[in-house]
């Protein structure tokens, strides 16, 4: 049907917009949702009549339905008969479904899963759709059919030119009637029916009339203003009479919407303004008997609407007279009418509030009175102050006389009043100030509703202690604060934060008291997860505070000069990493003393701040030793070492120990950087930048830190855990292991990168080998890995995930690092004595460079294979060995070919006598059960 309707629409669309395509469009989609809902109304028709005739199909038996060639048959449904029958012959017959018995089930339907609640889209999606398809489906969709029909002949007339305009308006406005009269005549025998007919033949005198006064000019706006009046009391009268509101709805939305169908100017200000308080007090009027909420919105959002639209295109100053009495009375109207609808409907949990109602005439008033007034000074404070003044009176007057079953409605008015009165705070003292009298005030509801035992004003302060950190967030761009401390930036800060840190401590301990009711249970579970965000937001805003003070600008002393900082940059990165040190630390002790928590979080990630601070210092070129910032280091690392003293006796749950291993592995990173930090203010003092002694800097702080972890913790890790000190008492792992491995791997490559790419250059001291900087830094260097890998490898049992240290890849890795340095320091040695380039090309293309390479080579080989003979290891001599045909190779294939001949015989000479000298001295080791059997023989000679 959805199809049949689609194509059926859009033919008739494209035939009524004289072949136009979007009315083919418009037809297709009007169609479409037409034979939807005319399938949806035959399906409900089917289903009803199925469920006339369950009883009866209950009590035959159901024949065994079959799906897909498979029969499945109820066990639980009554055996049939049988009848025993003389078997026939056996014809060919079709293949037979396969039967499937369906076990028994119990006949307790299973609980229906809870359904989430619709959002406002889909829930007027669900209005829509009930109103087509919920009662007399077809009547209605046939009224939609009859009214456009009754256009589309209104128009083919005109087009036609048949009757004239009068005849035709005529013959429309009757059938209207005529739908008001049948309608009206059927009210008893199909009420449903009848009230959707006298709806119809209301829009149709609405159109018909408009139609006649602004379309085709045949009636005078007045009269067509008086008619349409009629018609709007007619509709009411007859809503009333037959209890329809959705009669009534039709009625009042037609009278609303007649100055906007008759167009024009709208007349004078206080007849248009006149015509809606008429019509406002017909709604309160039927408010006073009719809980009808549509009824009410129709006029609120009439009435406002039309309100804001005249404010901002047609208000002028001379219309204050007229404008402030009609938006006055027409606030009283709708409070009242939200009180009368509190009243006229009522639960088994209290009288209903309409909250749309109540906040919406709030917003929509204010919003109007705050252009009215926005001539006079202080209007807009005065404007919220008065209508704080009428919500409050009406919650008292509503507290007075209704008793227990309003308190909803009260509370909803008293928030709404207090909210006027928070607002008119900023109004009277301006954005700066705001911000400070917000939060103290948000820390007072919060208080009066955790001692009264009521969660809304608790809600209300926590959300106004939020707008009020959010103010003191765009204050922070304020511009410069002559006067330290008593500035609106700094105090805004520190009393944002001192109500959130009070509230915080309030939270602690949840659930706060409530009066039980659902929403407060709602409420009450969010609440109990606030403490420590909130603790944590007003920890962040007093640092915050703490830190636009210390960069602080003042005015410039020069008039048109621009601000200048109280401090100096690398000054202010030094203050603020002290002072939130500090109140981390000051937080910790109060947290401890008061066995609050959250208040040690700040303590145990003050790492961040050193580090981020020694990031600062460095992008602005301030070294750690300068004057006075050294004292500040001292202090802030002072602090931040009794914190973790501190943390590590209580930190509990996974999560606090790991944050204690990232402080202590942390701190020795940190100290690598402060330690080359120091060194690069001696290199700058000795202006060394351009020498090899600054490419050595960091590397040689990295060398010492890993040689004291090596001493310290490998030593420590030899004694009984129960005589080891802080900190390695409780971390040994993490200095001797975990902190030490990216040390020493900063080491390794540090090491590796100085080889290959210092040229080795001493300045002023002259290049001497082995006593220059990098070959020196190169030798402690791997002196310092072999040192800390033998105090790992004697730790038993060894610490987990380190066990591949005392394997063999870690010394072939030693190995590829010594082998490295030997080699470069013979191309040192060859730049600054033979005089080649310090080039990859001209290195490698020097005969004398290749010959030492080769007798390099030879050496080395002879040095490892001696020593693995005498240890008896045969890898360490096949390594040697290795090395030695490597050698051979390279004299065939690279030396051979060098043009000078002196060095390619002195060359071949060496390394032949050496390979003689291997041959003899050092030969393959025997294995370990051929070795001890020599050894047997030897001792039996």
């Amino acid at each position: 049907m959805i199809l049949w309707g689609l194509i059926v629409g859009g033919l008739f669309g494209l035939f009524a917009a004289d072949f136009e395509q979007y009315g083919m469009i418009l037809g297709a989609i009007v169609g479409a949702g037409a034979g939807w809902g005319l399938r949806a109304a035959v399906r409900a028709e089917v289903r009803a009549m199925l469920a006339g005739r369950g009883g009866e199909a209950a009590s035959v038996p159901a024949e065994p339905a079959e799906r897909g060639g498979v029969r499945i048959v109820n066990e639980t449904a009554a055996p049939r008969p049988t009848v025993e029958a003389p078997a026939p012959a056996e014809p060919e017959r079709p293949q037979q479904p396969t039967v499937v018995r369906l076990p028994e089930r119990p006949a307790a339907p299973a609980a229906p899963a809870e359904l989430a609640e619709p959002g406002i889209v889909e829930r007027g999606f669900a209005a829509a759709r009930d109103w087509l398809l919920g009662g007399n489906t077809i009547v209605r969709a046939g009224l939609v059919v009859l009214f456009i029909g009754l256009a589309f002949l209104a128009r083919w007339a005109a087009g036609a030119g048949l009757l004239p305009i009068e005849a035709r308006l005529a013959l429309v406005a009757a059938a209207g009637i005529a739908l008001l009269a049948v309608g009206f005549n059927r009210r008893t025998a199909r009420p449903g029916f009848a009230l959707a007919l006298q709806g119809g033949g209301v829009a149709i005198l609405y159109l018909t009339i408009f139609a006649a006064a602004a379309l085709y000019p045949i009636l005078p706006l007045p009269a067509a203003f008086v008619l349409m009046v009629l018609v709007c009391a007619a509709a009411v009268a007859l809503a009333l009479l037959q209890d329809a509101q959705g009669l009534a709805a039709a009625a009042f939305a037609g009278g609303y919407a007649v100055p906007l169908l008759l167009g024009g100017d709208g007349g004078p200000v206080a007849v248009m303004f006149g015509y809606h308080l008429l019509l406002n007090l017909g709604v309160l009027a039927l408010a006073w008997k009719k809980a009808w909420r549509s009824i009410n919105l129709i006029g609120f959002a009439a009435t406002f609407g039309v309100a804001m639209l005249w404010g901002a295109t047609s208000y002028r100053p001379q219309d204050y007279a007229v404008a402030q009495p009609f938006l006055i009375v027409s606030v009283l109207i709708y409070l009242a009418i939200a009180i009368l609808y509190a009243r006229n409907s009522e639960s088994r949990a209290g009288r209903f509030v309409d909250s749309s109602l109540l906040f919406g005439t709030a917003l929509a008033g204010f919003g109007l009175e705050t252009g009215l007034v926005a001539a006079f000074d202080y209007g807009a404070a005065f404007a919220a102050l008065g209508f704080a003044a009428l919500y409050l009176g009406l919650t008292v007057a509503v507290r007075r006389r209704g008793g227990d079953g309003y308190r909803l409605l009260a509370e909803t008015m008293l928030a709404i009043g207090v909210g006027f009165v928070t607002l008119a705070i900023p109004l009277a003292l301006g954005a700066r100030w705001t911000g400070s009298a917000w939060a103290l005030e948000g820390a007072g509801a919060f208080w009066v509703g955790m001692r009264q035992a009521r969660w809304m004003p608790r809600a209300f302060g926590l959300l106004l202690q939020g707008v009020a950190a959010l103010m003191f967030l765009a204050l922070l761009e304020s511009g410069p604060q002559a006067l330290p401390i008593v500035n609106p930036v700094f105090l805004t800060g520190l009393l944002a934060a001192l109500p959130a840190l009070l509230t915080a401590w309030w939270l602690r301990l949840p659930p706060l008291p409530h009066s039980g009711s659902r929403p407060a249970r709602a409420y009450a579970g969010v609440e109990a997860m606030l403490g420590k965000p909130v603790f944590l937001a007003g920890f962040l805003l007093w640092s915050l505070a703490l830190i636009a003070e210390i960069c602080r600008t003042m005015p410039s002393p020069v008039a048109g000069g621009g601000a200048v900082p109280v401090f100096a940059a690398a000054t202010q990165q030094l203050l603020t990493m002290v002072a939130l040190v500090a109140s981390a630390w000051v937080a910790a002790l109060v947290g401890r003393r008061l066995r609050w928590e959250v208040a040690t979080w700040p303590g145990r990630v003050t790492l961040v701040v050193l580090a981020g601070t020694w990031i600062g210092q460095a992008a602005l070129n301030h070294h750690v030793l300068y004057h006075p910032g050294w004292i500040a280091w001292i202090v802030a690392v002072g602090l931040h070492l009794h914190l973790l003293h501190a943390n590590d006796h209580d930190a509990e749950g996974a999560g606090q120990r790991l944050l204690q291993r990232l402080g202590h592995v942390g701190g020795v990173w940190l100290a690598v950087a402060l330690l080359a930090d120091a060194l690069w203010l001696g290199i700058d003092r000795a202006a060394l930048w351009d020498s090899s002694w600054a490419g050595v800097v960091f590397l040689v702080a990295a060398v010492a830190v890993l040689a004291l972890l090596a001493v310290w913790a490998g030593g420590a890790a030899r004694w009984p855990a129960g005589e080891r000190r802080w900190p390695l008492d409780r971390h040994l792992a993490g200095y001797h292991a975990q902190a030490a491995l990216p040390v020493a791997a900063l080491v390794y490559g540090g090491s590796l990168a100085a080889a290959l790419l210092a040229e080795g250059d001493a300045a002023p001291l002259p290049y001497v080998p082995l006593l220059n900087p990098v070959e020196l830094t190169l030798a402690l260097a791997l002196a310092v890995l072999v040192l800390w890998r033998r105090s790992l490898i004697a730790v038993a049992p060894p610490y987990a995930g380190f066990g591949w240290v005392g394997g063999r890849g870690a010394w072939i890795a030693l190995a590829g690092l010594g082998f490295v340095d030997v080699n470069m320091l013979w191309l040192r040695f060859a730049h600054h004595y033979l005089g080649v380039a310090w080039d990859a090309d001209a290195l490698l293309g020097s005969a004398v460079v290749q010959a030492g390479l080769t007798i390099l080579w030879t050496l080395l080989s002879l040095g490892l294979m001696l020593f693995a003979h005498r240890r008896a290891q045969r890898g360490v001599w096949i390594a040697g060995a290795a090395l030695l045909v490597v050698v051979v190779l390279k004299l065939f294939f690279v030396d051979l070919s060098n043009a000078g001949g002196g060095a390619r015989i002195v060359t071949f000479i060496v390394v032949g006598a050496l390979m003689l000298v291997v041959g003899y001295f050092a030969p393959l080791p025997p294995r370990g059960d051929e070795s001890k059997d020599a050894e047997t023989k030897e001792a039996a000679a």
